[in-house]
């Protein structure tokens, strides 16, 4: 007797093996499509293109009755994966008159990343040390760009003691607080001045999508040629004002940095069973604890430094410490009606942005759902 079910997943098997062969011709031709927008100064991430391709795709997928959202979800796992591979095919050199490229702290993390790319794209790169220093003037002397990547609390000292640059050098920052850096940038240098903030880690895979927010100094027309090769590298550009750039930081870094390290420190304090909490999650919490998780894989000092880098965050972690004090007294007091007002009043905040984020998070929690390892019960 035919087994049944054996039939059908060898057919299911048999067009696995196709998928798999159609996947190898698409990373061909996405390779291809990575040489061409290298030689044109194509930016990796065309967000047009990708809205127009993934509605005609959906629109497919009806027709055909295949749910749309798992042909956008298969797509948009092959867009991350053709960007992380053009990544490293090199760029189109907007610049090619530039003098060479010296970035200060250029064998720190995020410092050397910048380097490779700049490399990819044609300019000549130097790096300046601590060690070095003594060769700063030389080591400028010629420079069209420095880039100064050093840890946050060391930036301003490091911005005050450079050499004289070439008057027509672009001086840049890489620091994740823009007010104090760009101030002193333009007190040290008469020439053109940007102050960028990326808002990633040295590991991502590739630029495209990640958000660069820059903060305006001098010489606008002098940067542009920057701001036009970050986006080739794929790169979303923000401009912010200095001072509100700060300000928001101390919501979207600060705040958030340490209300992750404040639930580690408490689940380390109460020690917490990790491993009975993820057998015992649904995705929500799986996620959120992998969010607070990965903050304790990274380097602490940067946190500190980051948390640290301006009264203005205290203040704001002080003012959250209050208003959390408040609203535990009004669960302690049994108001229960309080709870559920001041829910609707927040509700009410956010609008038409809760039910964005509630789509959002569908696609992330089922990617965290399908990630989980379940052990025998």
């Amino acid at each position: 007797m035919v087994d049944e079910l054996a039939v059908l997943r060898d057919q299911i098997d048999e067009v696995d093996q196709e998928l798999v062969g159609l996947f190898a011709r698409r990373l061909k031709l996405v390779a291809g499509v990575g040489e061409v927008k290298s030689r044109q100064g194509v930016p990796i991430y065309a967000p047009d293109r990708e809205a127009a391709m993934l509605a005609k795709r959906r629109a497919e997928a009806v027709a055909q009755g295949v749910p749309p959202d798992l042909i956008e979800d298969v797509l948009r796992r092959f867009m991350r994966e053709s960007y992380a591979s053009e990544k490293d095919t090199g760029f189109k050199c907007v610049n090619p008159e530039l003098g060479k490229v010296v970035v200060v702290g250029g064998a720190g993390q995020l410092g050397s990343l910048f380097a490779h790319l700049l490399r990819l794209s044609g300019y000549s790169v130097d790096i300046l040390e601590k060690d070095d220093w003594a060769d700063a003037s030389n080591k400028v002397a010629d420079a069209g760009l420095v880039v100064v990547a050093v840890p946050i609390d060391q930036t301003v000292a490091v911005i005050k003691q450079l050499p004289t640059l070439p008057t027509d050098c672009l001086l840049v920052d890489l620091t994740s607080i823009k007010t104090e850096p760009l101030t002193a940038m333009l007190a040290a240098h008469s020439g053109p001045v940007l102050g960028l903030h990326p808002m990633f880690g040295p590991d991502v895979p590739s630029l495209a999508k990640q958000v660069i927010i820059y903060s305006e100094g001098r010489g606008s027309e002098q940067y542009e040629w920057l701001l036009a090769q970050m986006r080739i590298w794929g790169a979303r550009l923000q401009a912010v004002d200095a001072q509100e750039h700060d300000q928001a930081m101390s919501l979207v870094q600060a705040l958030r940095h340490f209300t992750s390290f404040a639930y580690g420190a408490h689940l380390c304090a109460e020690q917490a069973d990790i491993s009975q909490l993820l057998r015992l999650s649904s995705p929500i919490y799986r996620l959120e604890l992998a969010m607070v998780g990965r903050l304790f894989a990274q380097d602490p000092v940067l946190y500190a430094d980051i948390i640290l880098s301006s009264p203005r965050n205290l203040e704001m972690i002080r003012r959250y410490h209050t208003r959390f004090g408040e609203l535990l007294t009004q669960l302690e007091q049994g108001k229960r009606d309080a709870f559920v007002e001041q829910f609707a009043e927040v509700s009410a905040f956010f609008g038409e942005n809760a039910e964005t984020f509630l789509k959002e998070s569908r696609s992330l929690l089922a990617q965290a759902n399908d990630s989980r390892h379940y052990a025998d019960e």
